[in-house]
Order: structure tokens, then sequence, then C-alpha cells
């Protein structure tokens, strides 16, 4: 089978992904997109996706993990596909499409970056030393002093699989620093991509959420990754109840090409 596909990446996060709304690819094997995500044999990629189609939305987003499951939503992955759509011809004012998680709205900007609204947060529960929550894929935060002064790769992976996160495929490990009164720094292990990622949409989002100060009101958080710069605006309205959440940035082209299967 011979593929056309595109790659884009948001701060760093990098995806395949192929316009299948007319299904020619939706028969790809796990074996197959684990191949296509990998960064010596195939294309390489944090993830894949496919541009699909559904009726009442503008399109829908189908994720795979570099590993080759399908799996839950990526924030950067799904501010890509909103770019992929517009670069393909399919230009909305706002769009409205369906994920794994729900519907979501998103909209490109004049400068051509790309703000996605995220899923309502209403549940974020203290374990041990950190939080956890989920935005849409369950993630794991820890504030810290210095992010840099942290081994990411092997203290993610104690956690990812720690007893408790392991009978639900496990979890995304999220080391926060507060840079500011509005700013904070993140490193994240990313599950199904069992490595570190320049940055990780869902995992920046939960962070930002942890580290919002206002008791009420909005929040507008800028966030530092490996990859780049990124912000999150949210509504907070209470504890733990956070809504109208944005994740804004840069979400870009870096080529397209064809591979043989």
């Amino acid at each position: 089978m011979q593929i056309e596909f595109y790659k884009y990446q948001g701060t760093g996060n990098d995806f395949v992904i192929m316009d299948n709304r007319d299904g020619r690819y939706s028969g790809l094997t796990t074996e197959q997109v684990n191949f296509l995500c990998n960064r010596r044999f195939g294309i390489g990629a944090d993830g894949l996706m496919l541009l699909n189609l559904q009726d009442g939305y503008d399109f829908a987003m189908k994720y795979y993990n570099a590993d080759g499951r399908e799996s839950t939503m990526c924030g950067n992955g799904g501010r890509c596909l909103v770019k992929f759509a517009w670069d393909m011809g399919l230009r909305r004012p706002q769009y409205h499409f369906i994920a794994v998680d729900g519907p979501h709205d998103a909209v490109v900007t004049e400068k051509g970056t790309v703000n996605l609204k995220m899923m309502d947060v209403s549940d974020v529960k203290p374990y041990e030393d950190a939080m956890v929550l989920q935005t849409g894929s369950p993630h794991y935060v820890k504030i810290v002093s210095d992010t840099e002064l942290i081994d990411v790769v092997t203290e993610g992976r104690g956690i990812r699989y720690n007893g408790d996160f392991a009978p639900k495929g496990g979890i995304n490990v999220n080391f926060l620093q507060i840079t500011g009164d509005d700013s904070i720094r993140v490193r994240t292990y990313e599950r199904g991509v069992e490595d570190e990622t320049y940055s990780c949409g869902t995992g920046v989002t939960a962070a930002a959420l942890v580290a919002a100060h206002n008791e009420n009101g909005f929040n507008h958080v800028a966030v530092s990754t490996k990859g780049g710069e990124l912000s999150v605006e949210f509504d907070k309205l209470g504890e733990s109840r956070f809504e109208n959440i944005w994740l804004c940035g840069p979400a870009e082209q870096v080529f397209k090409g064809t591979i043989s299967l």
C-alpha cells in the first residue's frame, strides 16, 4: 500500500497525519502505525492521526500513540489536525470536531496559531505528593523546584507503571515548575511514547490547572516546554472545577511525502 502522509508539529510534539475522509487508511494495523511512527525505520513521530468524516461535525479525529495503539485525547495533536484541515482547504471561522473524549471547538488565528477548547475538568485529586486529573487523558502532576534537575524518563516510568495506575493503562507524568504568578515550566513522560516528549498538550493543560492561582475567575497561564511556548486559558469555578479551557499555541507542517507499507 502506498501512503500519502503529512508531518506536523506543535511545540516539538510531532505527528504523522493522513487524510482519511475517503476511508482508504481505516485498515491500518497496530504494527503498521508503530512502524510509521518509528524514528529509525519509519517516518518518525510521537503519534499518528487520521482526519475522518463524521456527520454533524466538521471532521473526526482518530489518534494513535507511537506504540500503534489507539489512545485517549492528544491536545497538541488536536491542534495540529485542525491546522491540517485548514491547510487542506477545509476552512471554518470556528471548527467543531469530535475526538475520543467528545466534541471540541477550535480556531485558527490570523497568525496561524491554533486555539483548542478542551474538556471541562471537575475532579482534581491529591495523590501522595502530587495531583491526578483527567484532561482528555489521565495525568499525574508533581510540583518541583527545578524541572532541569529531574530525570524525567526514570522517574516518569516508575510512576507511569505504578500499581495504582497500571490497571487503567497507566498514566502520563508531568513535572511542574512554577516560574511566576502566571507562568510555569513543564516536562512530561508520555505513555504510549514511553519517553519524554518535547511537549504534551493535555499534560500542559493539567499542569496549568494545578498551578492556577486565582480562587475563582479567569486564569491565563504561560507554559514553557522543551519544544516551545504554549498558553492555557480557563475559568476556575471552585477548588477543582474548571471550564472554558483553551490550549493555545503554534501548529506547523514540517513536510509531506509518500511511503510504502
